[in-house]
């Protein structure tokens, strides 16, 4: 069986000193703030990034580059046999179509996972790619496996503040003043391809009940699994680690005998969301790997 390599980008939330420790590559996601390129990881930290952001820059989000990415490609395959390719949702980038395009002129060493996933729940699908792999499944195992799990997971999202929704054109200016002025805090949802919205909390406090409820529900009745022996639970969050600590407490509380992974939201995330958001995911454990 040929060696296969694993690659994702930033969006996963894993930082190129973890994919060195994992064995597996991740292609940063450009950003452009006020005209210049920084990548995540690379040239831009997390504090560096929402100090911009509370400035006020001009902040956007891009795809890798198609050299960038086949740059990576050709010099993986230099060392691999073959290459398991792990990009964000195609409901929320193109780099997904992009990846399955270029990889058309790879004669099959190249296979690109469109199992629909991002931060936590992408991340979860890369250590599954890992975990497959060191079992000597083949790249088109590995993708046929991801893709037949993709609607296995779940993210909600509590967002402390819409202007960042409004900016990027989720929400109308007009909604997004009456939610300021209500002083509402969004939960949204990830099932599949798109962010959409959840439901409408007044406080922090009922937001989280929100998000917790909606996973025990997702727990019991879309995964059958209401103590959650074979789910991964997954935090994540947008620079208040203080606010994310208390949260897991909570979350632990509602979930015992779970155990929980935490992360901060990839940036490219966080762009479109703004500080002091909340995260709780799911991912539901692969048959192969239980």
């Amino acid at each position: 069986m040929g060696k296969v390599a694993i690659i994702s980008d930033s969006n996963s939330g894993i930082i190129q000193k973890q994919a060195k420790e994992l064995g597996i590559h991740i292609l940063p996601m450009p950003f452009f703030i006020d005209q210049e390129t920084y990548y995540e990881g690379i040239n831009l930290t997390q504090d560096q990034f929402y100090q911009k952001l509370k400035d006020g820059c001009d902040i956007s989000t891009s795809m890798p580059s198609v050299g960038s990415v086949t740059d990576l490609w050709d010099k993986t395959l230099q060392e691999y046999d073959e290459i398991v390719h792990i990009p964000m949702s195609s409901g929320l980038s193109s780099s997904c179509e992009t990846a399955l395009m270029l990889a058309q002129d790879y004669s099959g060493k190249v296979f690109v996972v469109n199992n629909q996933r991002i931060s936590v729940t992408q991340k979860q699908s890369v250590m599954d790619a890992l975990a497959l792999a060191k079992q000597g499944r083949s790249a088109l195992e590995i993708k046929d496996i991801l893709e037949r799990e993709k609607l296995e997971s779940s993210i909600y999202i509590m967002v402390d503040t819409l202007t960042f929704l409004k900016k990027g054109g989720r929400i109308t200016p007009a909604a997004a003043a009456l939610g300021t002025l209500l002083r509402l805090k969004p939960v949204l949802q990830i099932q599949g391809e798109k962010l959409d919205a959840f439901a409408k909390a007044r406080t922090v406090k009922q937001a989280k009940s929100i998000m917790i409820e909606a996973m025990k529900n997702d727990f019991a009745n879309r995964f059958g699994d209401p103590a959650g022996e074979h789910i991964h639970l997954e935090l994540a969050y947008t620079y208040d680690l203080e606010a994310a600590e208390a949260f897991r407490n909570e979350v632990a509380e509602a979930f015992l005998g779970c155990e929980i992974v935490m992360d901060p939201l990839s940036l490219s995330v966080s762009c479109h969301i703004g500080p002091g958001a909340l995260a709780v995911a799911c991912s539901k454990q692969i048959p192969e790997l239980k």
